[in-house]
């Protein structure tokens, strides 16, 4: 099925369609404003009761579809950018009754809702338009995991990639109606804290600290391999070295008299510059 706004399911496809989604929503910005120019006055204007509703009404459909396809797609609006008062002109024009808070939760991340409280919390603070369609809610909470894959795989990428392959496999079973829905819930909810904390469950206690944990995910959970790379990064690295190739080459050589090939001197080195902790 086509998707103008892009298919949640393919990142590509999400990417590629960016453009359509951030035109929408600049065009809802601007709708809402010149209503609001002429909201108190409509009467006035000449528009009957009628047609006030209904452009009222179209007003509002189009804020909510918006708010559908930015949770779909997992981007985090700053109304600031389109104009500083338009939560104000929301309020003021569109939302009958008064403002109330819903969530403690405000623009919390749907995949940090999760974690802290659970999926029944994170799938009540999404929009009416999804949460009232369990498919809507399903594709809704695997783009916001996929997106948290792909954003930090070079993090961890072996982990990152174990996340990618689960989420699949999560996806197909769904389709497949092999799961009911709370099955799936339970699923996407330990996957989403699994994708969120990052952290395997099997690493020796010898390896205390993230950037130790990652080296041994990725050098074939060989602990000794991971502990000598973290020392030789440790005795090389000087500060301020990513993007100083004279500094960035001290490390790799020291990579290198450890695993002696200049290939994986090179993929080691792209996952030492990603870790905080060096």
């Amino acid at each position: 099925m086509r998707r103008p706004f892009g298919n949640t399911e393919i990142p590509e496809d999400l990417k590629a369609r960016e453009v359509q989604r951030t035109a929408l929503y600049k065009a809802t910005a601007n709708l809402l404003r010149a209503y609001a120019n002429i909201g108190d006055d409509m009467e006035t204007a000449g528009y009957s009761p009628s047609a006030i509703e209904h452009i009222k009404s179209h007003v509002d459909y189009y804020l909510k579809l918006r708010d559908v396809i930015k949770n779909a797609a997992n981007e985090k609006i700053d109304l600031k950018a389109f104009e500083a008062d338009m939560r104000y002109l929301i309020d003021r024009y569109i939302q009958a009754e008064e403002s109330v808070v819903i969530s403690p939760f405000a623009d919390l991340p749907i995949l940090d809702i999760i974690e802290k409280s659970g999926i029944a919390e994170a799938i009540s603070t999404l929009p009416d338009g999804i949460r009232a369609n369990r498919e809507a809610v399903a594709e809704t909470i695997e783009n916001n995991v996929r997106s948290h894959i792909i954003k930090n795989h070079l993090l961890d990428p072996a982990y990152f990639e174990k996340m990618s392959k689960l989420l699949d496999e999560i996806v197909k079973q769904r389709k497949q109606n092999a799961l009911n829905y709370q099955e799936y819930l339970q699923k996407i909810a330990d996957l989403a804290r699994k994708a969120t904390t990052a952290q395997p469950d099997d690493t020796p206690m010898s390896l205390n600290t993230k950037a130790k944990r990652v080296l041994y995910s990725n050098l074939g959970k060989n602990e000794a391999l991971a502990l000598q790379i973290n020392d030789a990064v440790m005795g090389s690295k000087q500060d301020s070295f990513r993007g100083n190739l004279a500094k960035e080459n001290a490390i790799k050589y020291a990579i290198f008299k450890v695993v002696n090939d200049v290939d994986e001197v090179e993929r080691i080195f792209a996952i030492v510059k990603q870790q905080s902790d060096y």
